[in-house]
């Protein structure tokens, strides 16, 4: 089955195949000014299945996902704490990668690149230079501006009129705006403020320009995925594909296309509304990694199709870690099989139709059913070496069964659990039942639940 993935810029699931042998992917990572919150890891979490399925497809990938060092929130972080910019970014760039490694945004799920906007600061003054030459950009009060104006296709991946954008939005009208919508590329710094030299006094870049000229950099003028939140589809997606289009030409004068496809995750909602810092219902990642299977906020986050709204509760969280439960279950069920992990075709299907996740998990499930009831070693067999290759391409089910269970808990404590199981059993098959119920009255009293199966006894901690 080919690859098709739902193309925001036309508003149609496409056919996807790369420009060249090895697809590119750039998606837009957090700003590290704080801890990020679940919503935020959506999108590493969804397109990192993404990027190892297109690792599969095509025998590699250069995939980037961005830092922002250098913005108004990280500089005011650092006047309230009187640290250097620095202190800040370091720590929470440091944060936002164990954070991802948690969630099991590592291996072949993870970038290639992690470019960092300070570090391009030469790309960005020159991608600046360009526009400016073009005549898209004009310089203005130390500032270096873009002209809406100059793009005629402007607004067409938000599919909104500029004027129409511009009665909607909060826009800074200065004074040395040619046009209320254009946007800031470079603004001067204050002494007491990060800056760089520049030819237009020393500065900092604006946002959007950051990430065309990384994209740039280590991608390519023309890149084949562009993936992000639905929130920054506009203004922040929506200017980079004007100043990086029209930085970019073909020898003709015609725009180089910035990126072939773009892809926008949906928001968590949390608390009846989306989940964000301002409104401040948000739920850290790294708070949340402490306080449940790890496993569990990545089986969550994957339940729902990434283009869709999800919800995120205390509940979702407890029936992902009771889903893996069960399928912990069987697999521990079949460890006397031997078995070599194969994807299964219909998992590849899935993720082949728009990155169906929910239908994957759909998938896993039935697999594991079947593997409950199978009755051969050769059917056993096969199951749980599918169970472990549908799991393998998901980020799922690649624990020992044990591990999964004795979570938080030492394997002496689980051997002794175990020999109380065992007692339990012979009491039963003695028919000493007073025994019997007191052994697992003592196991409920410490969490441990028991759940009697044609397999035997199958335990897990509350």
């Amino acid at each position: 089955m080919t690859l098709r993935l739902h193309n925001n810029l036309t508003r149609r699931v496409e056919d996807f195949e790369p420009l060249g042998p090895v697809p590119t992917m750039y998606v837009c990572g957090p700003t590290v000014y704080n801890y990020v919150h679940i919503g935020n890891a959506r999108g590493p979490v969804v397109f990192g299945v993404l990027a190892a399925l297109l690792r599969r497809r095509y025998g590699g990938l250069r995939y980037a996902r961005n830092i922002t060092d250098v913005d108004d929130k990280i500089n005011a972080a650092a006047r309230e704490r009187g640290v250097p910019i620095s202190a800040i970014t370091d720590r929470y760039a440091a944060a936002y990668r164990e954070d991802m490694a948690g969630l099991g945004v590592t291996g072949e799920f993870a970038p290639d690149i992690e470019p960092a906007a300070t570090d391009h600061i030469a790309h960005i003054i020159a991608m600046i230079e360009q526009l400016i030459a073009g005549g898209h950009a004009y310089a203005a009060e130390g500032h270096v501006l873009f002209s809406v104006a100059s793009f005629p296709d402007y607004g067409k991946l938000s599919r909104r009129d500029p004027d129409e954008m511009l009665a909607g939005a909060r826009v800074d009208v200065a004074p040395y705006k040619r046009d209320p919508g254009d946007f800031v590329l470079w603004k001067p710094s204050t002494p007491d403020l990060p800056g760089w030299d520049s030819p237009w006094g020393v500065g900092r870049p604006g946002w959007h320009i950051e990430c065309s000229a990384m994209a740039a950099a280590h991608l390519g003028e023309t890149i084949d995925i562009h993936a992000g939140g639905v929130d920054l589809q506009f203004p922040h997606h929506e200017n980079e594909v004007a100043q990086s289009e029209c930085a970019h030409k073909h020898a003709d004068g015609s725009h180089k296309t910035f990126a072939r496809f773009w892809l926008h995750n949906g928001m968590l909602n949390f608390g009846g509304a989306k989940m964000s810092k301002s409104l401040g219902n948000i739920e850290k990642v790294h708070d949340l990694l402490q306080q449940h299977p790890p496993e569990a906020l990545r089986y969550a986050l994957l339940s729902a199709h990434y283009r869709q709204p999800l919800d995120w509760s205390e509940a979702l969280v407890e029936q992902s870690k009771n889903t893996l439960d069960r399928l912990y279950g069987t697999l521990r069920d079949l460890g006397d099989v031997d078995a070599v992990a194969v994807t299964p075709q219909v998992i590849e299907d899935a993720l082949d139709d728009d990155l169906n996740t929910p239908q994957a998990l759909a998938e896993i499930a039935r697999i594991a059913a079947e593997a409950r009831k199978a009755s051969t070693d050769a059917d056993r067999q096969r199951l749980k070496g599918e169970l472990l290759g549908a799991g393998r391409v998901l980020g799922l089910l690649q624990q020992d069964p044990a591990a999964w269970f004795g979570r938080g808990a030492s394997s002496d404590d689980d051997a002794r659990i175990q020999a109380l199981i065992d007692e339990r059993a012979a009491a039963k098959k003695s028919r000493d039942f007073a025994r019997s119920d007191a052994i697992r009255d003592q196991l409920a009293a410490e969490g441990i639940l028991l759940e009697d199966t044609p397999q035997g006894v199958r335990w897990k901690r509350a």
